[in-house]
């Protein structure tokens, strides 16, 4: 039995067979089938039939025998510096379904289940551990940037250019992983402008250590960066913040506030205000600013692409866009070059590199699990950092403003981190009920 029709200019013929349905499509002429030759499948009954694949081995069969499969791998970079790696592509032999073996499958399953929330709050724990150790190291990048700029006299963007070339050595990863160190194909364009963006906040950054002292630039950069990270991530992404978690950032951002507010001898001060003074101030404001609105685009950015970029990739395309971007800031602020003369110099250029890296890494893996404006929220320890550095090398007593803006600072971020770490028992329970109605279920 035939049936011919028209479809999209195109005949079609279909020749259905006492056991198989075959169709095929003719532009030009029409299909003749070919005397004798038709597709036939086992049927029940017949020789062979139990050596066809089943419906369980069909999903694994279709995925390892696809085109897409085959296209993915054959787009993968072709570079590796220690050649190829061949994944164990073996799959594992499923459990018997039904009587004792069914029973034994489903405790598995349950246990499984049970394990998952435990696995998820030691994954989230060590995310955070992570972001706090970002935090640490972020206060320890301003303290010895201020060191190298008062004892070396090394420029703040002479470091920032020495840290982009030196974290260059990060392209070794993705190139080890046989992947394209720019990103995979589709996505490109998208981590350009994640790079660039995190480049110029670095850029305005460091910029503004050179108009305004790190203890004011840190708070009033880090303020910005939370608020307008909280806003594009709901514009952007449509990702809100919970009643709890939007309180305890209010609260650290007043903390950051508090910082930001003059000394008594500032504010009491009856001498005029030089206008070069008042606008070079004014400049340096506007570049944490500035700094705080190109890193929240960056932050938003990478969020979404976690799942198509890794750590290493991101790193790279953060230095070699700084590679750029850098000299293009010496050029334009006219900074002049200047650079260690002795060991004890370079050792603290050394460890700069160092703490920027592990606190980059520590972010940017965050950035996977946790939403970008607690991301930057964490890393509001670093302030106190710096107004903590900044008393103790100029040896003077903290003021009331330090004290309540460090307090708020270090509170909000310690709840922060205790709501997140402390596992809750009416979550636990009701994940527990749910894994429960899963088990009893007669569809799994």
């Amino acid at each position: 039995m035939e049936s011919t029709h028209l479809l999209g200019g195109a005949k079609k013929r279909v020749k259905i067979h006492p056991h198989t349905v075959t169709a095929k499509y003719a532009t030009q002429a029409p299909y003749s089938p070919q005397p004798g030759v038709h597709t036939h499948f086992p049927q029940p009954g017949d020789e062979g039939y139990d050596d066809a694949p089943s419906f369980e081995d069909f999903g694994s069969f279709l995925e390892e025998t696809s085109d897409k499969k085959r296209l993915t791998e054959a787009k993968r970079w072709p570079l590796s510096l220690f050649g190829s790696k061949d994944k164990d592509k073996t799959v594992a032999p499923r459990p018997p379904v039904g009587g004792e073996g069914g029973a034994r499958a489903a405790k598995g399953v349950g246990e499984q289940l049970a394990s998952f929330g435990e696995a998820s709050v030691s994954a989230s724990r060590l995310t955070w551990v992570g972001l706090l150790g970002a935090a640490l190291a972020n206060g320890c990048v301003i303290v010895l940037t201020r060191a190298a700029s008062e004892r070396f006299n090394l420029g703040p963007l002479f470091l920032l250019l020495v840290r982009s070339v030196v974290q260059l050595l990060s392209v070794a990863v993705p190139l080890y992983k046989g992947e394209n160190p720019f990103g995979p194909e589709g996505y490109r364009l998208r981590l350009l402008c994640y790079g660039v963006a995190y480049s110029l906040s670095l850029c305005c950054a460091y910029s503004s250590l050179s108009f305004t002292s790190p203890e004011d630039a840190a708070p009033a950069w880090r303020l910005a960066t939370t608020v307008l990270s909280a806003t594009l991530a709901f514009l952007l992404l449509e990702e809100r913040l919970g009643l709890a978690d939007s309180i305890t950032l209010a609260a650290g951002l007043c903390g950051l506030g508090v910082l930001l507010l003059p000394t008594v001898d500032e504010s009491n001060s009856d001498s005029p205000t030089d206008p070069v003074v008042f606008w070079k101030g004014a400049f340096g404001w506007s570049l944490s600013a500035l700094a705080g609105l190109w890193m929240a685009l960056a932050l938003v950015g990478y969020r979404s692409l976690k799942e198509r970029v890794g750590v290493a990739t991101a790193l790279f395309t953060v230095s070699w866009t700084g590679c750029v971007l850098t000299p293009a800031s010496l050029a334009l602020l006219q900074e002049g070059w200047s650079w260690p003369s002795d060991a004890p110099g370079w050792s603290l250029v050394a460890a700069l590199v160092v703490c920027s890296t592990a606190a980059f890494l520590g972010m940017t893996h965050g950035l996977a699990r946790i939403h970008p404006a607690l991301v930057s929220a964490s890393q509001s320890l670093e302030a106190p950092l710096a107004t903590t550095a900044h008393l103790a090398m100029m040896r003077l007593a903290p003021g009331a403003p330090e004290v309540v803006g460090n307090a708020m600072v270090v509170l909000s971020v310690g709840w922060l981190v205790t709501m997140k770490l402390l596992p809750s028992r009416a979550a636990s329970r009701r994940h527990r009920e749910e894994y429960e109605e899963i088990l009893d279920s007669p569809i799994k």
